[in-house]
């Protein structure tokens, strides 16, 4: 009873010091739940229920880099896909939930394009509202539909769900589901090839493609460097960034420059909160009046005082010192027309990358929407064997437009049907194609 009570206050006085955005929560809101929580987490009656809790409780905060973490002894056990003789993929396309891909045998029972209607006797969304959203931590809606679709469906050996489909032709079955190995290995469609790195290949209108597949190891710079010379034929370029979830903002820097004729980026800029107790202590006294003029009978300025009263109100932040990238002019540069794909996984670094890439008038952004969350997260354990992390840096725009809970928006929206996907059709990169052939034979 003692580590439930004490990792769940360890989470609510870490978010309460630490969280960047704690003035976007209701505070009155989470610290009433904290205070229920500390009765209901006593009578949770496994670990994973406890954890469960805590789940629920950061998806209050509502961000992307703040989350709560199973033990690995309770994360190995749980299943997402495997029901025995069933194996089955879900995927969220336009708010439903799509089976993508099942174990081949079950491809004509259960075919790829079935929709999951209801889930033991209750349509498909109003579940989710219920039993999945409410656990998962995200700064944007769309995000958390997407890993709820995925998660859908996620339990324990044994567990079992009674799961209505509507297949592709409007037939409507159900069938039940419990969780259990499956030993059939063959998925249909098939599983894609694991992506490199850096994938490189020429395109029509010697038009060239490049997927950047993460900035998480440095080796993507020599690799993409590698491919400078030939690059230099290129009359258009396409930078795929759609399965890019982050790393290193540097790796991301290292390639930019070589894609622009300036000498300087601008990247992100980023401010975290500051807590001076003393500074805190004044403001407990102090009334938003006082910061017009200051209080002078107390010797203090207006800038003091109004630390003191942001202090008192979890609202005194620092920035950070923002300095942007300088290079020399010497670099090998490849400038011309150039789209960079997005996409829901496109993340973090990802995200950075294109924010250095927002005043290249040569660059345009097409696919969907990114995946909205950046920062620093401050890890720590938790009873039990979990860990819990917090966000403790704001990033936005140079001029300080918000991308976090918002994503980095296309220039040209495109976004992938079920039905593209069943025809391996990629129809953002097909449009990417279009614009740059017309851009080309304008030239």
């Amino acid at each position: 009873m003692e580590d439930k009570i004490y990792g769940l206050s360890k989470f609510w006085q870490e978010v309460n010091y630490n969280f960047v955005y704690l003035n976007k929560i209701d505070q009155a809101a989470w610290d009433s739940t904290y205070r229920t929580l500390i009765k209901s987490v006593q009578e949770t009656p496994n670990d994973y229920a406890y954890y469960r809790e805590l789940q629920r409780f950061c998806s209050m905060l509502n961000d992307g880099h703040t989350d709560v973490y199973f033990p690995d002894s309770i994360s190995a056990l749980q299943m997402t896909t495997m029901f025995g003789a069933y194996r089955l993929f879900l995927e969220n396309v336009d708010g439903k939930a799509i089976v993508f891909r099942v174990n081949a045998s079950k491809k004509d029972e259960v075919p790829p394009g079935s929709e999951v209607i209801q889930i033991n006797g209750m349509a498909t969304n109003q579940f989710i509202s219920k039993y999945v959203a409410p656990y998962i931590s995200s700064s944007t809606d769309y995000i958390r539909q997407d890993r709820s679709v995925r998660s859908l469906l996620a339990g324990f050996e044994g567990d079992t769900y009674e799961v209505t489909f509507r297949k592709p032709d409007g037939a409507v079955f159900t069938q039940t589901l419990t969780h259990s190995r499956t030993q059939e290995e063959a998925v249909y469609p098939a599983f894609d090839a694991p992506k490199e790195l850096l994938d490189f290949r020429w395109e029509q209108n010697d038009i060239a493609y490049l997927a950047l597949n993460s900035f998480e190891d440095g080796q993507i710079v020599q690799a993409f460097k590698e491919k400078l010379d030939e690059l230099r034929k290129a009359k258009g370029i396409i930078i795929d960034l759609r399965y890019n979830g982050g790393g290193s903002g540097s790796n991301a820097k290292a390639i930019l420059m070589h894609l622009t004729n300036d000498t300087v980026l601008y990247g992100s800029k980023s401010r975290t909160r500051m807590n001076i107790s003393m500074f805190k202590a004044w403001g407990s006294f102090l009334q938003a009046q006082d910061t017009v003029n200051g209080k002078a009978e107390w010797g203090m300025s207006k800038e003091r005082t109004t630390e003191s009263y942001l202090a008192f109100h979890n609202e005194l932040y620092r920035d950070s010192p923002y300095e942007p990238t300088r290079f020399q002019q010497e670099e090998i540069r490849v400038v011309v027309p150039t789209i960079l794909l997005t996409g829901h996984q496109t993340a973090s670094a990802a995200e950075d990358m294109l924010i250095m890439a927002d005043n290249q008038k040569h660059m345009i952004r097409i696919g969907e929407k990114t995946f909205g969350s950046t920062g620093q997260p401050f890890h720590f354990a938790l009873p039990g064997g979990g860990e819990a992390r917090i966000c403790t840096k704001q990033d936005t725009y140079p001029d300080g437009r918000e991308f976090v809970g918002v994503g980095i928006i296309p220039h040209i929206e495109v976004k992938t049907t079920f039905d593209d996907y069943m025809q391996n059709k990629d129809v953002v990169l097909q449009r990417a194609l279009a614009y740059l052939g017309e851009k080309i034979n304008q030239r």
